[in-house]
């Protein structure tokens, strides 16, 4: 089974940079984009399992790109919102527009890793290391 996909649209290079290298070392297929024009095409082309998108871009802002992903008559990826925008009225508005969870920056890598594991996990043999198969010895 192939690795699942996540597309990461952020402008910020060393927060992309963070957040791809930390999702490929756990075994995900990593997709990037550095605005939300470039996320849309990736998203149209590579039909990513999740998307993970800042609220705050150039060309289209994370609203526009979660607007349009959850709009699609195809297959709806999961998306995850991270900003640096304290707002309550932003949050409310992404969940009304479908958003899957809306991560305020800055975020440790953990919390990230979490809420992508919760709604994109790998497959149980993907995800963590096979289990030794030992005879038990209590018997």
């Amino acid at each position: 089974m192939p690795a699942r996909t996540v597309l990461l649209v952020d402008d910020d290079q060393e927060i992309l940079h963070s957040m791809r290298m930390l999702l490929e070392n756990k075994g995900y297929r990593v997709l990037t984009a550095s605005d939300g024009n470039a996320g849309l095409i990736v998203a149209e082309r590579e039909d990513p399992d999740l998307v993970v998108v800042d609220m705050m871009m150039p060309k289209k802002s994370g609203f526009i790109v979660l607007e349009k992903l959850k709009s699609r008559k195809k297959t709806r990826p999961k998306v995850i919102m991270i900003t640096a925008n304290e707002g309550g009225r932003h949050r409310a508005y992404a969940e009304m527009l479908g958003v899957d969870d809306y991560i305020r920056k800055p975020f440790a890598m953990d919390r990230l890793l979490e809420s992508v594991r919760k709604h994109c996990p790998l497959t149980p043999t993907e995800d963590k290391p096979a289990e030794p198969n030992t005879p038990d010895d209590a018997g």
